[in-house]
């Protein structure tokens, strides 16, 4: 997709891990507990940052395995997800705060006139308290969670239906966010894409990607659209 800047856009949707806010030590602090209740060795928290963007359910299985992809032992797995869960649930807010220049962005994106959506893999139990209690529910027409639709990213399908909510075109969405399950989303989607680079993009960097832009924070995000008529 070829773009100009500023870019005319009708709707921005936003990844929640990474991109907004910093929930890497309250997602590493609750598999630390599970992996000790479960008598295992802990993980650094740098490389526990590399196992973040693709739900918790991955999130578990590379804790446990200590590889991306691996599949651990399913009776292991299910009583690991559930300490995971009850811990995290604990503790869903306790660190996590949002990235400098979220706030002024999202204020300037919603002066602007922009529809905001929040699209994460997150599981709607813990992607609602968690905007609550760091004060960024309110800025969101629309909240995606993991577990809202039949897929999720990189899945095209929670931008189609944000697409759909808010009745504007796929090229009218802007997705901002900090990993390749976006940008993979976005382009099957058909949809513009820009990536922070402080997020957790499995320790690579998003200039890598395809996508539009690198923005090093929401607020420069801001600047670089327009609101279309």
């Amino acid at each position: 997709m070829s773009i100009t800047f500023p870019l005319p856009i009708k709707a921005v949707v936003i990844d929640l891990d990474g991109t907004l806010l910093d929930t890497a030590e309250d997602l590493a602090d609750s598999a630390e507990a599970m992996l000790e209740d479960l008598d295992r060795p802990t993980v650094p928290l740098a490389e526990i940052k590399t196992y973040i963007g693709n739900g918790v359910s991955r999130l578990v299985k590379r804790a446990l395995t200590r590889d991306m992809n691996a599949e651990p032992d399913a009776g292991l797995y299910e009583q690991a997800i559930g300490l995971f869960q009850k811990h995290y649930g604990e503790w869903v807010s306790r660190k996590s705060r949002p990235f400098p220049g979220v706030v002024d962005g999202l204020q300037a994106l919603k002066a602007a006139g922009f529809h905001l959506a929040c699209i994460t893999n997150k599981a709607e139990r813990f992607t609602v308290p968690l905007l609550q209690d760091t004060g960024l529910h309110d800025f969101f027409e629309l909240i995606l969670s993991g577990d809202t639709l039949p897929e999720k990213k990189p899945s095209p399908l929670p931008l189609l239906h944000a697409c759909q909510v808010f009745g504007v075109e796929p090229d009218e969405l802007l997705l901002i966010g900090d990993s390749l399950n976006d940008t993979q989303a976005a382009r099957a989607a058909g949809c513009p894409v820009f990536c922070v680079p402080y997020g957790y993009n499995r320790g690579r960097p998003v200039s890598e990607l395809d996508l539009d832009a690198v923005v090093a924070t929401l607020a420069e995000a801001a600047g670089k659209i327009v609101r279309k008529a």
